[in-house]
């Protein structure tokens, strides 16, 4: 990859990668240096990597910084099952973003990745798996399950407003 090249992929993917690190982390400032972090590793790796696959990797980079980064301040939370006592009342109906970001807070930090890299990015099966180091098939099984949690979230939703 030329200087150019890395330009050209900074000036293209920063925000997508930026957008994608935020809404997971829900920190700007720790967003903006995982982000930051990945870039400077892509440019230190630069001479590596094929300019034509520069966003798959960035995307790479960016997402097992971001898992280093959840890890290393202990913010992980991974819930497995709902509490099914849990409603929302008295949300206005016109606040469907604050309803969808609190539907995604209750997927695990790996569904929640793919939710947002299938969705939300457009990534393909094959490229989330090599992404987060997941088989095609787990990806698949992964993302199916955290639908089903969030269409069951947003289905109760639905009756409470």
């Amino acid at each position: 990859m030329t200087e150019r090249e890395y330009n050209e992929c900074v000036t293209t993917y920063a925000d997508n990668v930026y957008r994608f690190i935020l809404k997971n982390l829900r920190h700007e400032e720790d967003a903006r240096d995982v982000v930051q972090t990945a870039f400077e590793k892509m440019w230190r790796n630069r001479e590596d990597v094929d300019a034509t696959k520069s966003k798959s990797y960035l995307f790479t980079v960016a997402y097992h910084q971001m898992i280093d980064h959840i890890r290393k301040v202990k913010r992980i939370q991974l819930r497995e099952e709902f509490n099914d006592e849990v409603r929302v009342q008295n949300r206005p109906v016109n606040n469907l973003k604050k309803v969808l970001e609190g539907a995604l807070e209750r997927l695990s930090e790996t569904q929640r990745s793919l939710v947002l890299l299938k969705d939300y990015e457009g990534y393909s099966y094959e490229e989330i798996g090599q992404i987060t180091g997941l088989n095609e098939s787990q990806v698949k099984v992964y993302l199916h399950r955290a639908r089903l949690q969030l269409k069951q979230y947003l289905v109760k939703m639905e009756n409470v407003i």
